[in-house]
């Protein structure tokens, strides 16, 4: 390695500490490990991923960064903590603040700065692009993933949003992390859907993440959504590594307190004026009126029932 690699080596965490990261690791660009890519394969034979579609596309990408990037040689993680104090009772956490894919991606742009300087390429992805984010995570030695197929970073807790940098500099790379949750356990039984499995995935059609955000049309007529008008926090409430959780850097993050005190009969005749300027920069707009009337309504009818 030249000095120039060492040094954007260097530069890049310390610039990532100094931007407000909470985490940041580098890995080795090359292809994903088989039994990952197994495991995935089984998961959507058993169509866990429910009307994920888009889950089934692009293997090859997924399975290799090298095609996400021409000539990639490493890849860096960094993780940002969202934890707050503030909190609702019925949307999840991450939801409460900024959108996290603007966000981020304006927020790596000190490092992929640096790194264009010394002349390499970069590709920025947030939670959008074909690959396996927490595989590349624990390989860049930012966390470990615990049964609810959460990434928990050490000393700070899995309340994290994830952003890697592709690029073709030859970097040092870390050393994976090989901690674990120890099986606890709490994740899996506190579940309201009972969607953990003891493998380290999740039955999307029994997740109230997943229903209350992706799934698209009427829910049946005996689902119980449990209260929750947009995701769903238990796992990462009982989870002891999140007892003592980082609080978040970036002030975009930060709870807005029209979001945090939004009522679920509120959210229930909500127009799409309302919505769109209530949601204007957050990821609940993903769901759209529909779905979030939809969640509401069907809140509503749990609790008459």
């Amino acid at each position: 390695m030249n000095s120039a690699q060492s040094l954007c080596s260097e530069s890049i965490k310390l610039l990532a500490f100094k931007t407000g990261f909470d985490a940041v690791g580098i890995a080795r660009a090359e292809p994903v490990a088989k039994t990952e890519m197994y495991q995935r394969q089984d998961w959507i034979k058993s169509e866990m991923n429910a009307q994920m579609s888009y889950l089934e596309r692009n293997t090859d990408l997924r399975s290799n960064p090298c095609l996400l990037l021409s000539g990639c040689k490493s890849i860096i993680v960094l993780a940002s903590s969202y934890h707050s104090e503030i909190s609702s009772k019925i949307i999840a956490q991450y939801a409460l603040g900024d959108d996290y894919h603007d966000v981020l991606r304006q927020k790596v742009k000190p490092i992929t700065d640096l790194l264009n300087q010394h002349g390499f390429t970069t590709r920025v992805c947030v939670d959008t692009a074909p690959m396996a984010e927490r595989y590349w995570a624990v390989k860049a030695g930012v966390g470990f993933i615990g049964l609810n197929s959460l990434l928990i970073v050490p000393n700070i807790g899995s309340r994290v949003f994830l952003v890697e940098i592709l690029t073709d500099a030859i970097l040092e790379s870390d050393s994976p992390c090989e901690l674990s949750c120890k099986k606890c356990g709490k994740c899996i039984s506190c579940c309201p859907g009972k969607a953990i499995n003891e493998n380290k995935t999740v039955d999307a059609r029994r997740c109230l993440s997943y229903l209350t955000i992706e799934h698209r049309g009427d829910f049946p007529d005996d689902l119980n959504i449990h209260g929750r008008l947009y995701g769903c926090d238990r796992c990462q409430e009982v989870c002891p590594h999140n007892q003592h959780s980082v609080s978040l850097t970036f002030k975009e993050f930060e709870p807005r307190p029209d979001v945090v005190n939004l009522a679920v009969e509120q959210a229930a005749s909500m127009t799409q004026e309302q919505f769109s300027k209530m949601f204007k920069g957050s990821t609940i707009k993903r769901t759209k009126l529909a779905g979030l009337t939809r969640n509401a309504l069907q809140i509503l009818k749990n609790r008459k029932d």
